[in-house]
């Protein structure tokens, strides 16, 4: 997104803002991007290689909010980098998504089954999951598209 559109909500972030005499202190504002995507999935599959659970970085990963906001700082492409809401500080927190593992694609195959109504089969969903595509490509661990393919692999098995 350009920097200038990000700035335009500005605004309704800015300390003790008012607009059109409405106050937005206590409002939540909540924005999705994929910068710092590489750092987020650098860190899990280092703790998968450690054999440590993804579940646990946020107990175990002192300064990971920082490395994020490093990296949305050295992204060239990011409409982040130039935006006023992050040089002012506007941004209370950075969460990140987490990448999805292959357990996690199996809940979406089976959340889908019951979504279409199609009977509940674990090996089917096992075999949809496998079916898709995983980083590194080597080891496989984590899911490239999240389960944003699911339906549409689902449907090639169901068919």
């Amino acid at each position: 997104m350009h920097p200038q559109l990000i700035d335009t909500i500005k605004a309704f972030l800015d300390y003790n803002a008012h607009v059109d005499g409405v106050s937005f202190r206590n409002a939540i504002f909540i924005f999705l991007s994929n910068a710092g995507g590489n750092v987020i999935a650098e860190m899990a599959l280092d703790f998968w290689r450690e054999g440590r659970l993804q579940e646990d970085i946020w107990m175990h990963s002192k300064g990971l909010e920082t490395k994020i906001i490093q990296n949305i700082f050295n992204e060239n492409n990011s409409g982040f980098l130039h935006s006023s809401i992050i040089d002012e500080h506007l941004v209370d927190h950075y969460i990140p998504f987490l990448p999805l593992e292959l357990k996690h694609v199996h809940q979406c195959v089976v959340a889908e089954m019951v979504h279409l109504n199609v009977t509940l089969d674990h090996d089917l969903a096992d075999e949809v999951a496998k079916d898709l595509p995983y980083y590194p490509e080597k080891e496989r661990i984590f899911a490239v598209k999240g389960c944003k393919s699911v339906r549409q692999k689902l449907a090639l098995y169901i068919v």
